[in-house]
């Protein structure tokens, strides 16, 4: 069972048009993301979050029970639920911009931390809760319990410098859950701001000491090490992307599911099931929308 907790947000992705502007709503927010990832996939998932009580929030406690992951999300009478607008460039590439003072995504009842670190075998976080001390005090409540039980504690860094006063507090906090995590995800950038390495392998191998570490590198593949051991490199299928939205949490996905199911020293499977996962979503427009289903993964997979 893979529980994935963190923010639920709506997706406005920018189109330009003759008339202007337009922007189309999707469903998103990383770890949500990766939750629909793993139950498309077949995989045992759930999802704690919050919306507020909104036309935003609905459409998203609608998205989700649709797709069996609306039974934990809870409404939060005084917040409105978190946008983020999206930006593509011609490449497909994404840059973000969110809207959320005072919002739902790091609301949190604390009433839930043991049951889902009783219930689950690996707690999977978002990074969007680590702006605000609240969302940073209930993950550190659940972190304890979990490894308290015995479970595993996954994080994806999405590293969002924007939502902190300044870099350096930015790089603390991170700092304190890249440490926590017992399987944690990067991006490629991700690993040279943190590692403070100039190296490709040295950077792995050193954010890799006391856990499973695994990088995305966008259309080269993905890298895998694990307490700072040998790395390994599995390529990603070349394909011209249409939208990168949710790419990382794609490939995660892929990659949370199949240690989930295959057990956890599957990590060569997992990265080239995630590499799959995370470049045909890139043939879509769309975090969730534009996942693929099984058979076109197993096609990639021979």
């Amino acid at each position: 069972m893979i529980i994935c907790v963190g923010e639920i947000l709506a997706d406005l992705i920018a189109k330009e048009t003759e008339e202007g502007i337009v922007y189309s709503r999707h469903a998103g927010g990383a770890p949500f993301n990766v939750a629909c990832g793993v139950k498309k996939l077949g995989g045992d998932a759930e999802f704690y979050g919050s919306v507020g009580e909104d036309l935003i929030g609905k459409f998203l406690k609608e998205f989700a029970s649709r797709r069996g992951l609306g039974a934990h999300i809870q409404n939060v009478s005084d917040r409105n639920t978190t946008l983020a607008f999206v930006d593509l460039d011609e490449n497909g590439d994404r840059s973000f911009c969110f809207y959320r003072k005072n919002t739902a995504d790091y609301c949190f009842d604390a009433s839930v931390i043991g049951e889902i670190a009783e219930r689950a075998d690996i707690v999977h976080l978002g990074s969007l809760a680590l702006g605000e001390e609240e969302g940073r005090e209930f993950y550190n409540r659940l972190i304890a319990a979990a490894k308290r039980a015995g479970k595993l504690v996954s994080f994806d860094a999405n590293y969002r410098e924007d939502i902190f006063p300044d870099r350096e507090q930015a790089l603390k906090i991170y700092a304190e859950y890249l440490a926590a995590a017992d399987i944690l995800k990067l991006s490629e950038e991700e690993l040279y701001l943190f590692s403070g390495e100039k190296q490709e392998e040295s950077a792995v191998r050193k954010l890799s000491k006391g856990k499973k570490l695994f990088v995305t590198l966008g259309k080269r593949g993905s890298v895998f090490s694990e307490n700072g051991g040998s790395v390994i490199k599995v390529c990603a299928p070349d394909l011209r992307p249409v939208d990168t939205t949710g790419a990382g949490d794609a490939y995660y996905a892929g990659v949370l599911y199949t240690l989930d199911t295959e057990g956890i020293g599957s990590v060569v499977n997992a990265m080239k099931r995630g590499c799959v996962c995370g470049t045909l979503t890139t043939q879509k427009k769309g975090a969730i929308e534009a996942f693929p289903d099984l058979a076109a993964i197993a096609e990639y997979l021979g």
